[in-house]
């Protein structure tokens, strides 16, 4: 297993932000990645696992070992109406999802165009246009940082909600995920009802959707409001869309009639994040290097030699402009190094 030294991370995060590895190791199985971490062991060093680096602010150069998971591969492992797909750690995940509609296996369509790799998706249990990862993962395969040992997390243990997982909880930096197992169907089972992709698909001249379609609706939806990371840095939405319990909602809809939520299954409401962003006049707004982007509130973008402190006090801002507002407060979603 090679280890690299004093690596710069500028091309790993899609924010674009500078900030270099002390060591860095790109496993390509699980054998590797308890070499690395063995490594990482004999000098009591800390262990920073860097998917993709779609979702993560780094606001300082991290400490001892950079491990970016660097599995792939692809194996059906039981087919039928019902099919169960290992796919490596890091397949990259836009590329992993249009594969799989090739194969006609359904299910993911609604997460097309997602930045990241296959083994960042259940730690932050990535979601869109009404479907979560959760509802079509079936385990996770795993390496432990602290022993080497290998674990199956069943996606029942895996305690997922609503952007959360128990690997941003109870086992976060404990595990390197390097397999995860798909749970997905020959038959399609359509979710358009979410956002504006029923609109699209009119749009796009479909009346009789497959999964095919929505999934390009689906990327119509996401090119048209999110900015390209190879063009201008960034990671995707940066905030959460807050839940708020019914109280709250019908205050907040007393006072701002337009208010954009969706009813929840305990009885809350989940706020759009990017209208409360935009109602506070902050969509469009730069500071410096960085900025929000004119097209979408959620967005906060690298406009070049923006560093992680910089985005922070942008976020900072826009926490500050929407608590003092409307009295809620909002989550960052990228994980801050």
């Amino acid at each position: 297993m090679e280890i690299q030294v004093n690596q710069p991370l500028d091309r790993l995060n899609t924010f674009g932000l500078g900030a270099r590895a002390p060591f860095l190791a790109r496993p390509t199985d699980a054998d590797q990645v308890r070499s690395a971490l063995a490594f990482a062991r004999e000098r009591a060093m800390s262990v920073l696992v860097l998917g993709g680096g779609s979702n993560i602010v780094l606001a300082h150069d991290p400490e001892g070992l950079v491990l970016r998971p660097s599995m792939t591969g692809r194996c059906v492992l039981e087919d039928g109406d019902d099919v169960l797909l290992r796919v490596g750690a890091g397949e990259d995940w836009t590329d992993l999802v249009a594969w799989t509609l090739r194969q006609g296996l359904w299910g993911l369509e609604n997460l097309s165009l997602i930045p990241g790799t296959a083994g960042a998706a259940p730690v932050q249990n990535i979601g869109a246009y009404g479907v979560e990862l959760a509802d079509h993962l079936h385990a996770i395969e795993a390496v432990e940082i602290a022993s080497g040992r290998s674990r199956i997390f069943p996606a029942a243990e895996c305690a997922f909600g609503y952007r959360d997982s128990i690997f941003k909880q109870a086992e976060r930096d404990r595990w390197v995920i390097v397999a995860l197992v798909l749970r997905l169907s020959r038959s399609p089972h359509l979710r358009t009802g979410y956002g504006t992709i029923r609109q699209e698909l009119e749009t796009m001249g479909i009346a009789s959707p497959g999964p095919i379609d929505v999934a390009q609706a689906v990327i119509r939806i996401r090119r048209s409001k999110l900015p390209d990371p190879s063009v201008v840095g960034n990671c995707g939405s940066f905030f959460s869309n807050p839940v708020v319990d019914a109280d709250t909602y019908a205050r907040l809809l007393a006072s701002h009639p337009g208010l954009t939520a969706h009813p929840q299954e305990n009885g809350g409401f989940k706020l759009a994040a990017a209208w409360l962003i935009d109602r506070c006049g902050l969509k469009g707004t730069r500071r410096g290097p960085v900025g929000i982007h004119p097209d979408h509130a959620l967005v906060l973008v690298n406009y070049g030699g923006a560093t992680g402190r910089d985005v922070l006090a942008l976020a900072d801002a826009v926490r500050d402009a929407v608590e003092h507002r409307f009295g809620v407060t909002l989550q960052i979603e990228p994980r801050v190094v």
